[in-house]
């Protein structure tokens, strides 16, 4: 790919990322690329989670008094999410991360023996081996929906271009016997937004009208997901798990997943538990018919204090679409200096719609398939010694740099500069 000039765009500033920042010790000392790993969690958000833990205590941790408190954290961070989401509150399910808020209703579905699963190869390998031992135990099928290559074709900034060309591979795909598409939102390794909608819309037109599970791990907090038009995914898909510590910053151990009315009605709860009851006191008590059957026991209650106050300290710096222009500002920035390194190849061919950036070391130097684990381990470990921290992905083999915006300019010249510094190094020894 021909080297790119560097960026000279001036966008309107619109978020001040300093006072979010300063409230947030993780960026103290270091300069932080990992939000699509884990998002740094602000004092806010640990001084809730620590006074909710104290009301519960004060009130008695199993008391009269406790349990309207419970309901109405839970029911807060229920309605606020809905609210992201694009959807009734009772379309969501809490969960304690992607992977359950996929897999619990996943397996709750009316398998066929020959039924088909089509999955992106893109897909987080955590999901793909659950969809991989549901085939096994239901006598299912496994087919790959290619994905990653359009990464390298003219379409990868074409939001228009990339939707086409996705139906186009999805319809080639799609078999009589096809029952279940599982595709992400925001692909993990190479950046890109899947059209959701109208992947949504042409399984409606299939025969057998097959489920779509989505994995949006990268896009709670990144994308803007409850506006109606083509880029929202969380209210089409059948199955959309989140979790809330990475682009939204909250806490480890907390999820959420949107499930469809269709869903509600005909999967059946798997790991079952007393919330997942309509009346909890019976054990002959119906299921929750919203998507409280996919819930299961206690929970900690004060996380989703801290997941409920990191989304509010979210919304106060702009909205959903300000803070992906935000983000897009960025990664912009480091795309196109990335373009100017000799040495580095961005994975995308147009800076990326959200906030992953991933990038290969070039083939001629780090072997034919355009990037060598060892070297990008080397070269997250050289980074990381000089306080800057991203992280190598095996599939395809690059290093990706996460913008978000609590991210500086500055951090992103300095980013650059510190690859520089390796690279240049690195050629000097051999």
């Amino acid at each position: 790919m021909a080297k790119q000039a560097p960026h000279t765009d001036t966008p309107v500033a619109v978020i001040d990322p300093m006072p979010l920042r300063a409230q947030m010790p993780a960026l103290a000392n270091k300069t932080y690329f990992n939000y699509g790993g884990q998002g740094p969690l602000p004092s806010a958000s640990l001084e809730a989670i620590t006074a909710a833990w104290t009301t519960i205590q004060e009130l008695g941790p199993f008391s009269g008094a406790v349990w309207p408190y419970l309901e109405q954290v839970t029911t807060s961070l229920r309605q606020r999410l809905a609210s992201w989401f694009g959807v009734s509150s009772q379309r969501v399910a809490l969960t304690e991360n992607v992977t359950s808020g996929c897999v619990l209703p996943l397996w709750g579905l009316p398998w066929e023996p020959g039924d088909e699963l089509l999955i992106g190869d893109c897909e987080h390998p955590g999901v793909v081996a659950a969809c991989r031992e549901l085939a096994r135990r239901q006598g299912l099928s496994l087919a790959t929906l290619p994905v990653q290559w359009l990464r390298r074709t003219a379409c990868s900034g074409d939001a228009a271009a990339l939707e086409q060309a996705v139906l186009e591979q999805l319809q080639r795909c799609l078999r009589p016997r096809t029952r279940l598409v599982v595709l992400s939102h925001l692909l993990w390794n190479t950046g890109q937004v899947m059209p959701i909608a109208a992947v949504a819309e042409r399984l409606a037109a299939h025969p057998r009208r097959p489920w779509l599970l989505v994995d949006g791990a990268q896009s709670l907090g990144s994308l803007p997901l409850a506006d109606a038009g083509a880029a929202n995914g969380a209210a089409a898909a059948d199955i959309y798990g989140c979790t809330g510590h990475k682009w939204c910053c909250g806490p480890e151990g907390l999820g959420a997943v949107v499930l469809s009315e269709r869903l509600l009605a005909e999967a059946h709860p798997t790991l079952i538990g007393w919330r997942s009851l309509r009346n909890e006191g019976e054990a002959g008590s119906d299921f929750h018919r919203d998507g409280r059957r996919f819930e299961v026991a206690t929970s900690c209650t004060p996380l989703m204090a801290g997941l409920t106050c990191s989304l509010r300290l979210l919304e106060a710096q702009g909205s959903a679409e300000q803070r992906l222009a935000r983000i897009q500002h960025l990664n912009r920035q480091l795309w196109h200096g990335l373009g100017t390194l000799p040495g580095i190849q961005p994975l995308l061919t147009a800076p990326p719609p959200a906030g992953l950036v991933s990038f290969q070391l070039d083939a001629a130097q780090a072997g034919a398939s355009g990037g060598d684990a060892a070297r990008a381990t080397a070269l997250v470990k050289a980074l990381g010694q000089r306080g800057v921290w991203i992280r190598s992905l095996d599939d395809p083999i690059c290093l990706r740099a996460c913008t978000h915006i609590t991210t500086t300019e500055a951090e992103v010249e300095l980013l650059l500069h510190c690859l520089a510094e390796i690279l240049a190094g690195e050629a000097s020894v051999s």
